[in-house]
């Protein structure tokens, strides 16, 4: 690794990180549920096949994911405006407040790392991470830029205790702490 690959190393690990604390701050919610919220909050009455791609899943298992947040009162599933065959998933209220409340822990933890930085470089750095955002969020892997698709999702590989990353698939427990995972 070079010290470029090694600096954005520690940034996704750090990421991930404060991403992982703030999940387990709010409890009874898995980062998977919480990027299908996400993707819920930026897709308004999507259909099940996008929310799939939106989360890196195939659309049987974002299909159970699904009725594990419909049963936690956090997404309402009803039928399509577009097609009487296929069903749109929405936020309920219940749902953006819980995601609300993770954007604001993960935020409470980002600027305290901001305010570690001097100053006068503050607006450097902000704009160089809106850039980097920019142009990171329209990556995809080569295999699903041919599908037209985004990238996959990995969150459920991450450890919810520690954030390190499992290295089985399917995961069963964190390499690290040996921490149970639920790949949910």
């Amino acid at each position: 690794m070079d010290a470029a690959d090694e600096v954005l190393v520690g940034l996704a690990r750090t990421v991930v990180g404060i991403s992982t604390r703030a999940a387990a701050e709010l409890g009874g919610v898995s980062l998977v549920q919480l990027r299908a919220l996400t993707v819920l909050a930026e897709l308004p009455d999507a259909p099940l096949a996008d929310l799939a791609r939106g989360v890196g899943g195939s659309v049987s298992t974002t299909s159970r994911l699904v009725d594990r947040l419909v049963s936690a009162g956090l997404v309402d599933r009803r039928p399509s405006t577009a097609s009487r065959r296929s069903i749109s998933l929405r936020l309920t209220p219940e749902g953006a407040q819980l995601l609300d409340r993770y954007d604001r822990l993960r935020l409470t933890e980002l600027r305290a790392g901001l305010a570690g930085v001097p100053t006068g470089r503050r607006e450097a750095v902000l704009g160089a991470l809106a850039e980097f955002a920019s142009a990171a969020s329209g990556t995809a892997s080569p295999e699903r830029r041919d599908e037209g698709g985004e990238s996959a999702c990995f969150l459920h590989l991450v450890c919810p205790e520690c954030g390190r990353v499992a290295d089985e698939a399917p995961p069963t427990r964190c390499p690290g702490c040996a921490a149970e995972l639920t790949g949910d």
